[in-house]
C-alpha cells in the first residue's frame, strides 16, 4: 500500500513497505521499506517491480553485514528528520571518526569491548565525545529494529570522564571592555568599510549570532519601535553550500535596540541602495539581506574575521574574535545590572545553564565594584 508523507521542508513524498519472504534462521517474516519517491505513480511502478522480483524468486534482500552497511541503510530515513546542516556535521562525524574505527566490523560480533575501546579513542582526539556516542548507538538501535542484533552494546559502555583542564586565560577574556568597545567601533568608524562598521556595532548592541545577523533582511528591522526580529540564521548545507534556517534554538525573539545603532542601520540602508544600485541590484525589497555580497548574496562567515583582524591590527586593538562581540554585550548588560533571565531572552538560549556556564564571567570593572560595595558595606 502505497503511503504519503511530509518531509519537515514541507515537501510530499511517497514509501510503501513490502513482505519479501521469511529469514532461514529466524523463521520471521521479513518486510522491506522504500521511501523517497517523488510522486505516487513512481511509488507504484517501484512496487511493481519488487513485486515482481519477490514473485520470481530474484529478489535479493538488502544486505547489513557490517556497522557501515546499517549505517548505509539508517542515513536515509535519518536525514528526513534533521536540518540540512545537521546532516552534513552528522554525515562527517561519522566519516573521519565513527565509520574507520568500527565500520568494517560485522554488526553481530562488535563487543561491548570493542565498543568501550572506540569511545576511548574519540575521547582523546573528539572534545564533544557524547554526541559521537549517541549517534553510533542509534545505528544499533536501528540494527535491532530490523532485527540483525538483539542488544545495544553502546548503552553498556562509560565516556571516560576528562581532566579538569585549566581555564585558558585567552578564552576568559574574549570581550571587549566598555572603554575597549568604544576605541574599536571609533577605530571602525575611520575605515572605508561601512558595512563592517554597521555590522559589528550591531553585533556589540545587541548580542545577536554571527549567522543570525548573516540573514537578517530589512524587513526584521521595525524602525517604527527599534526592535529587531531575529528568527532564522545561516549555516552550510550540502556541497559546502550556504543556505538560511531557522534559528539555533528554533524559536523567533525580537529584542529592543538603542537609537544610534538604529540611526547607523537606517544610515546603512540608503547607502546600501546606492552602492548595490551601481552594481545592478534594486534592494528595495523587504527581503533584501542587510548584508551582502557584491552579487547580492549571502556573505562567506568567514568573511568578518578578515574585518575585524584588520582593524585590530592596523590600531593596535586587544584582538577579540567576531563571537566576541556578543560576549562583549553579554558582561556589559551584566555590568548595567540586567538579571540573568534578561540576559537569556535577549542572547536568545534556549537553556539559562548556557547563560550561567558561558557568561558567568564579568568585566575587571564588575569585580572592583563588587568589593568596593563589600568594604564600604562592612566600613571596617
Amino acid at each position: 500500500m502505497i503511503k504519503k508523507y511530509t518531509l519537515k521542508n514541507g515537501k510530499v513524498r511517497y514509501q510503501f513497505q513490502i513482505y519479501i519472504g521469511t529469514d532461514d534462521s529466524t523463521q520471521k517474516q521479513m518486510r522491506t521499506t522504500r521511501r523517497g519517491f517523488k510522486t505516487k505513480k513512481e511509488a507504484e511502478l517501484a512496487l511493481a517491480r519488487l513485486k515482481l522480483q519477490v514473485n520470481n524468486g530474484e529478489y535479493r534482500k538488502e544486505r547489513a553485514d557490517t556497522f557501515k552497511e546499517v549505517y548505509e541503510l539508517w542515513l536515509p530515513q535519518y536525514e528526513n528528520t534533521v536540518e540540512q546542516s545537521t546532516f552534513v556535521k552528522t554525515v562527517s562525524l561519522f566519516e573521519h571518526h565513527i565509520l574507520p574505527n568500527i565500520g568494517g566490523y560485522k554488526i553481530k560480533k562488535i563487543t561491548i569491548d570493542r565498543c568501550q575501546k572506540a569511545v576511548n579513542d574519540w575521547a582523546e582526539k573528539i572534545k564533544n565525545i557524547s554526541k559521537v556516542k549517541a549517534y553510533t548507538s542509534r545505528v544499533f538501535n536501528f540494527a535491532i529494529k530490523r532485527d540483525y542484533i538483539q542488544k545495544n552494546p553502546f548503552d553498556i559502555v562509560e565516556v571516560p570522564r576528562k581532566k579538569n583542564k585549566q581555564p585558558d586565560e585567552t578564552d576568559e577574556k574574549n570581550f571587549y571592555t566598555r572603554e575597549q568597545l568604544i576605541e574599536f567601533l571609533s577605530c571602525l568608524e575611520n575605515e572605508t568599510n561601512v558595512k563592517a562598521h554597521v555590522f559589528f556595532r550591531l553585533l556589540a548592541f545587541s548580542g545577536m549570532r554571527k549567522g543570525e545577523a548573516f540573514a537578517l533582511t530589512w524587513n526584521d528591522i521595525r524602525f517604527n519601535t527599534n526592535e529587531i526580529r531575529i528568527n532564522k540564521a545561516i549555516s552550510r548545507g550540502q556541497a559546502n553550500k550556504l543556505y538560511v534556517k531557522t534559528t539555533k534554538t528554533n524559536e523567533a525573539r525580537s529584542i529592543k535596540m538603542d537609537e544610534k545603532t538604529m540611526d547607523v542601520l537606517k544610515k546603512w540602508k540608503k547607502k546600501q541602495k546606492d552602492e548595490y544600485f551601481k552594481l545592478g541590484f534594486d534592494t528595495s525589497e523587504p527581503t533584501q539581506l542587510v548584508f551582502s555580497n557584491k552579487e547580492n548574496e549571502l556573505l562567506q562567515p568567514n568573511k568578518t574575521r578578515d574585518w575585524i583582524i584588520y582593524v585590530q591590527e592596523k590600531y593596535h586593538l586587544m584582538r577579540v574574535t567576531t563571537h566576541g562581540l556578543r560576549h562583549t554585550h553579554c558582561s556589559l548588560l551584566f555590568e548595567a545590572g540586567a538579571t540573568l533571565k534578561e540576559v537569556q531572552d535577549r542572547l536568545g538560549h534556549s537553556d539559562i545553564k548556557t547563560t550561567m556556564n558561558i557568561y558567568t564571567h564579568v568585566t575587571d570593572k564588575a569585580q572592583e565594584q563588587a568589593i568596593q560595595k563589600f568594604s564600604s558595606y562592612i566600613d571596617l
